[in-house]
C-alpha cells in the first residue's frame, strides 16, 4: 500500500518505518480550534522537528514567545503529551527534538486539552511537510 513517496515503507495507514525527521523541519505552526458552544477550544503553536539522537526530545527556544498566563505552563506540558502522543502512534521509534518556538493563548477558549490537540496537529503538518 503505497501512496505516492519513494523511500517510505508503510506498516499501517499513515506509519513511516523511515526516521523522522530527516531533515529538520522550521516554523510549523498548528492551530487548534473547536467551537461548538462557549466556551470553544483555541490553542495555536509554532514548533520545529528536528533529527534527534535517540527517542524524543522537547525544549522550549530561549525567547520563545509564550504569553504572560498563569496557565501557560500547563498549556506547554499539555503540547508536549500531544507531541509525544501522536509521534508515538503515527511514527513509533522515531527520533526527534521539538522545539517550541511560541504559543498563542486565548483568554477564554484555551486549555490544557486544546493544546494536546494542537500538538496532534503539529505532527500532522511536519509529516506532510517531511
Amino acid at each position: 500500500m503505497g501512496h505516492g513517496r519513494p523511500g517510505l515503507a508503510m506498516t499501517g495507514p499513515e506509519v513511516a518505518a523511515l526516521p523522522f525527521p530527516r531533515h529538520p523541519i522550521r516554523d510549523v505552526v498548528a492551530t487548534y480550534v473547536h467551537q461548538t458552544s462557549c466556551p470553544g477550544d483555541f490553542a495555536q503553536v509554532t514548533v520545529d522537528f528536528e533529527p534527534g539522537e535517540a527517542g524524543f526530545a522537547f525544549e522550549v527556544a530561549q525567547g520563545a514567545r509564550i504569553p504572560p498566563d498563569p496557565e501557560a505552563a500547563h498549556y506547554v506540558a499539555a503540547l508536549e503529551e500531544g507531541l509525544r502522543a501522536e509521534l508515538a502512534e503515527r511514527v513509533p521509534g522515531c527520533a526527534v527534538a521539538v522545539v517550541l518556538r511560541g504559543i498563542r493563548i486565548h483568554e477564554v477558549d484555551s486549555r490544557e486539552g486544546s493544546f494536546r490537540q494542537a500538538g496532534r496537529v503539529a505532527v500532522r503538518v511536519a509529516l506532510q511537510r517531511e
